[in-house]
């Protein structure tokens, strides 16, 4: 049996919780035992109900008004010692990581397998996080950071072993893909573009981190940093985003064919690191040139494999949940 503790219960983890049932034909020696928020939890000893739990979250209560939760926290995982494998699931801090930091660090030094979705701590500690999990012969499972269901880290990493990636482009963030395709099928400017955006809750209250392009430079910073085993000062990084873009810049590119998007692209090559993330005009022959709405796509330089590209991976929280998912099995396959 694989206990499994939950950190984290936002819509992508009320969607992994989900999952557990959907998917229970796959899952039937995983047992969830915690479901942990920062001022509480639930818990049991013997494994959470999932069917009630579901029919709990489907009535929209808050897990905080279940009765089981308490002032239960992450400590208490450790100190019960009765988990194999955590998923960690609170909110991306790209300041300092935290609070996933600590949970991923602690959980790896307990001896605890680690699935992550959350981009601050692997973007900030991954060499360090990847290092201990190495140290104590565990697994830390990150795809859910770079582009939710798109493979971009198997891609990278699994699928391309004997060749050499010499460099990574992608379209990782489907808020501007939206905002410039709405743009120019408008003929509308950035700004109302972004509102129509944020009314369809595409966009966030405070967009930055899409449009000024900080997402996709973290999710590039971060198969960068997998793919090739090299650290760097993010904050140095040469990033762009779309704010600046006029629909005139548009039009230019709609009439010979070419789209403007989002990309980043970082090359790594007798050790010299190259990064940018920037508004780009692609054309038709692109590998990328049909990444558009909700879809990401990574394309991968390799030196005898040929460029490989991988694309699509809907987004949605459940989509997101997939990915946690599809980690933790290869945990679980690798560990039966």
């Amino acid at each position: 049996m694989f206990n499994i503790a939950l950190i984290g219960f936002g819509a992508v983890g009320k969607s992994f919780a989900k999952l557990l049932k959907m998917k229970k034909d796959l899952l039937h020696d995983v047992n969830l035992k915690y479901i942990i928020k920062s001022d509480g939890g639930i818990y049991d000893e013997n494994g959470l109900n999932i069917d009630e739990l579901i029919e709990y979250i489907n009535s929209d209560k808050k897990i905080q008004n279940h009765p089981m939760y308490s002032d239960i926290s992450f400590k208490n995982i450790l100190e019960n010692d009765d988990v194999d494998i955590l998923i960690e699931l609170t909110s991306t801090n790209i300041v300092d990581g935290e609070p996933g930091y600590t949970h991923i660090r602690e959980s790896l030094k307990n001896g605890l397998d680690v699935v992550t979705g959350n981009k601050g701590p692997i973007l900030l500690h991954y060499n360090e996080l990847k290092n201990l999990a190495n140290k104590n012969n565990l697994y830390l499972k990150i795809g859910c950071t770079t582009g939710g269901a798109l493979p971009s880290v198997n891609a990278g990493t699994i699928d391309v072993l004997g060749a050499q990636v010499m460099e990574i482009t992608g379209v990782l963030n489907g808020t501007t893909n939206f905002i410039l395709e709405e743009m120019l099928k408008n003929k509308v400017e950035y700004e109302e573009a972004l509102k129509k955006a944020q009314d369809l809750n595409i966009a966030e209250k405070d967009p930055s981190l899409d449009v000024l392009g900080y997402d996709t430079a973290v999710k590039m910073a971060i198969l960068s940093k997998v793919i090739w085993n090299i650290d760097f000062d993010f904050d140095k990084l040469d990033i762009n985003g779309i704010t600046n873009v006029k629909l005139n810049d548009l039009l230019s590119a709609d009439f010979s064919n070419d789209k403007v998007k989002l990309v980043g692209r970082a090359s790594y090559l007798d050790g010299n690191f190259e990064f940018e993330v920037k508004p780009t005009v692609i054309n038709s022959d692109h590998p990328l040139y049909s990444v558009d709405g909700k879809n990401k796509g990574v394309h991968y330089k390799t030196d005898i494999l040929g460029d490989i590209t991988v694309s699509g991976g809907a987004s949605s929280p459940l989509n997101a949940a997939a990915a946690i998912l599809r980690d933790l099995l290869y945990i679980i396959e690798n560990r039966r």
